[in-house]
Formats: C-alpha cells, structure tokens, sequence
C-alpha cells in the first residue's frame, strides 16, 4: 500500500524531528573517538576492546537496518520510530553507566538496535511528509548533510565534554534529547500505511550473522593476523552466510532487501560509493583522534577542538548543498565531493611524529570538510531515487546498511593494515605509522569509490538527464513546405 504523503501544517517541525532523531544516532558514531583514551583507561581495555566498542554499534546498526526497514512498512513508521528512540535513549543511559567494558560493549549493540530503526524509518518518513519536487529535494539533502555534520560535530561535543566532565556525558546527553523526540514525534509525525505481510526473518539473520562474522574475522587479524585458524573460520563463514543471504532473498516472497533495486545503476552505484566512502571516513575519524592525543599530546578538548577545521567547512559547504543543487547536477556535485576528499585523505597519510598540526593536519581536514559536505546529500538522494513506493522503506534501510556496514568493514581493514606495520620499540613512532598505514588504506577506498561514482553514476545520471530533455522538449515546427500543402 502507497504511504499517503503527509499535507501538514508542520512542515518545519516534522523536519526537525527528523533531522534531530537522525543527527543524534549518527552522533554517537563519531562521540566516542576523542573520547577513547579516557574511556581506554577508565574501563581498562585493549585494542580490540576498544575497536569492538565502536563496532559493536555500528555492526548491529549495520545488520539490522533492513529489518528495521521492514518492520516500518509493516507496523507503521511513526510507531516504529518512536519505539527505536526509546531503545536508543535507554542504551545510552546504561552506557554512561558502565562499570566494565563488557558492560559498555553490550550497551552499544542494543544502542544499535534502536539506532536500526529510527535511521530507516525517518527517511521514509521524510519521503512520506515532503511531495515529490522542491520540497522533498530540500528534505533529502539537509538529511543528508546532517549525516556528515553529525559525524564531525560528534568529535567536537565528545572532546569538550570528557575533557570538561567525563566521556560518559556523551551518552548521557542523548536521554534529554530522545525524551524530547519521543514526546514530540506524536503530535507531529504523520502514521504512514501498513502492509500486509511478514518479516524476512532467515534473511535478516543471515545478513547479520554474515556480515558480523566478517567484520569479527578482519579485526582478529590485527591481533592473530590472516592465517589464524579463527580469522579463516570466521571470514569463510561471513563469505558464506552473505551468499546464503542473497539466495535467500531472491526466493523470498517478501525480502528485506528487493533485489530489484540493484536493477538502476545509479541507485547501485550510490549503495557501493556509500560504503566504500563511509570505510574511509571512520578511518580517518578512528585513527586521526589517536594521532592528536598521543603522538601530538592534545588532551580531549583540544583534539575535539583540533576537527573544527573540517567541521566549519562541512558545515558551510552542506549548508549550501540545497541552493548548489539547483545549479549544478548532483553527480557532478557527488564527483567533486569524493575527489577532494581522496585529495585531503592521501595528503593527510603522509603524518608523522614531525609533523606539525596546522600544515600536516587542518589543511588537509579543510579538503576532507568540504569533500564530505560535497558528496553525503547526493549519495543519499541517489540512493532512493526511482524506487517504487513499495520499496521505499526497503531502498531507505539499504542507504543506512551500506553506510553502516561500510563503516564497521572499513575500520576492521584500517586496524588490519595498522597491524602490518612493523614494531620499532618506540610507542610514539609506532603509532604514528600505524595511523599513516591505515589513512593510506582509507586512501584506497577513496579511490575506489571514486570509480564507481565515474563507471555507475555518472553514465546513468547523464542518460536521466537525457531522457528528461527529450521528453520536455518542445515538438519541431512543421516544414514551411508541409505548413503550405496544409
């Protein structure tokens, strides 16, 4: 059944909602990484530890985001979405709680679990409350600017508020703000319709399960390294159970992921872009507020502080995407993005125990902003386009899966090129090439995607806009001898 798009007299206020919900899922993405060498000595934890603090949100987040889709079409995406905030805010109260990290792990995958629904259903919502057009275009990319804001504001808050209070404030402030959401998303979030029908529940078990044993398989490298019997076991499996997952989906009557939506190559390529894009972002995030606290010795707030280079060119630059839009054709705009972001990253590999953080650091995070800026509202825009309104909730869920999912495979590839890098005794110098080799490597992803915005994207869009023009082409006038012999 069709979601009837909303005519509301709240236009601004269901924007908000939305874009508050989203900003504040996707800040707890980013909150965490000045805040993880307070977090590191508080709860007394590993490398790994300390990897699976963040992965284990992003990775539940990841998997589960097509059920979380499904169960929005399903049992409405207003009830659903209310329901995933009060998950989400009560996870956060119990992680700022944590007295171990077992305790604080666990608390991040249930965090991902409202995180899983709220992502999906505040776009579809969004796409259900704005008619197609100008309004829905604006939508659509200030969504997908809060994405890259949200990710690079979160550095900021973390570092201000562990070095001022303590890392556990960052969580502790989502409970306010998810409260808040939950009380407002009633009044003024439209219900959208139900359909019949039920969950893909072998498919969403399978993508989970697949997708979580290879992100556990890479991170077990960096400790055990590739021929480790559990490394083999655990990717083979992954390798195995994401197979199982596609064939699953291509028999089930009513799959959380609709194969017929890989059928546009825009789309597809907007999905591998997106996962490609976002495996490099959380490198540089992960690894570059390493390398401000211990190799250039700033304290939280100084490294929170040390990203606003990239956070006030971001901010400006997404801000102005809406206006750009209009102006400029999005591929074009999604091109640009990824190119200058490829540019900042592989400059910002060359880091060392020499360098200095102006020349070697907030340049280069001036050219990661605006890249950012650049390409999240076209990747997002892309990502939905043309789907059929049956499909909405499910094309929604995959923007979300493959951003989260790139995110937990790109940071187990980054901390497994890290570990490569041979041991020189010399902590300092140790970290330092381990942050180069893994910046490197988000580098490669770069320039991946790269080439599939340049072999998808930009052929398919360019034959959209073709057939756009053709079509609202006005008729040729008649041959003066035809007009004549009339």
């Amino acid at each position: 059944m069709k979601p009837a798009p909303a005519t509301t007299a709240h236009p601004a206020a269901i924007l908000a909602i939305i874009l508050v919900s989203y900003f504040m899922i996707l800040l707890d993405n980013s909150v965490i990484f000045t805040a993880l060498p307070s977090l590191e000595a508080d709860l007394h934890l590993g490398t790994g530890e300390l990897t699976w603090v963040q992965d284990a949100y992003t990775l539940v987040f990841g998997g589960l985001l097509l059920l979380g889709a499904r169960a929005g079409d399903l049992l409405g995406r207003r009830r659903v979405f209310v329901f995933g905030l009060v998950v989400f805010s009560i996870a956060s109260l119990l992680i700022g709680l944590a007295p171990s990290g077992g305790w604080a792990i666990a608390g991040r995958a249930v965090q991902g679990i409202g995180a899983a629904i709220v992502a999906p259903a505040s776009l579809s919502l969004l796409t259900a409350s704005f008619p197609e057009g100008r309004e829905r275009t604006r939508a659509v990319a200030l969504y997908g600017a809060t994405a890259g804001i949200g990710a690079s504001l979160g550095l900021v808050i973390g570092g201000a508020l562990a070095h001022w209070i303590s890392w556990r404030a960052g969580f502790f402030v989502n409970v306010p703000i998810g409260v808040a959401m939950i009380a407002l998303a009633p009044r003024f979030l439209p219900e959208t319709g139900r359909v019949n029908g039920r969950f893909d529940l072998f498919g969403a078990l399978s993508a989970t399960l697949g997708v979580g044993a290879l992100v556990f398989g890479i991170i077990h490298t960096a400790e055990a390294g590739w021929n480790s019997p559990v490394t083999l076991t655990a990717v083979s499996a992954g390798v195995v159970l994401l197979i199982a997952f596609v064939l699953i989906e291509r028999q089930a009557a009513q799959p959380i992921m609709p194969l017929r939506l890989f059928r546009s190559r825009r789309r597809t390529g907007a999905y591998l872009a997106r996962f490609l894009y976002l495996g490099a972002m959380i490198s540089f995030f992960f690894f570059t507020t390493r390398f401000l606290q211990e190799v250039l010795g700033f304290d939280p707030l100084q490294a929170g502080l040390g990203f606003l280079p990239m956070t006030a060119v971001n901010f400006a630059v997404a801000m102005s995407i809406p206006h750009l839009l209009r102006r400029v054709p999005a591929s074009l705009a999604l091109l640009a993005g990824v190119l200058v972001t490829l540019a900042g990253m592989f400059w910002l590999s060359g880091v060392g125990v020499g360098t200095g953080y102006m020349p070697g650091v907030a340049l280069p995070m001036v050219l990661i902003g605006a890249g950012q800026g650049l390409a999240f509202a076209p990747l997002t825009s892309f990502g939905i386009a043309g789907a059929p309104a049956a499909d909405a909730g499910a094309a929604s869920g995959l923007v979300n899966t493959f951003h989260q999912v790139g995110t937990c495979l790109g940071l187990g590839i980054a901390v497994a090129a890290a570990a490569t890098v041979p041991t020189s005794g010399t902590a300092t110098l140790d970290l330092a090439s381990q942050v180069s080799a893994a910046l490197t490597t988000a580098s490669v992803l770069l320039l991946l995607a790269l080439i599939v915005v340049i072999v998808l994207i930009l052929p398919a869009e360019f034959a959209a806009r073709s057939k756009k023009l053709r079509a609202t082409a006005p008729a040729p006038a008649p041959a003066p001898e035809a007009a004549h012999a009339r």
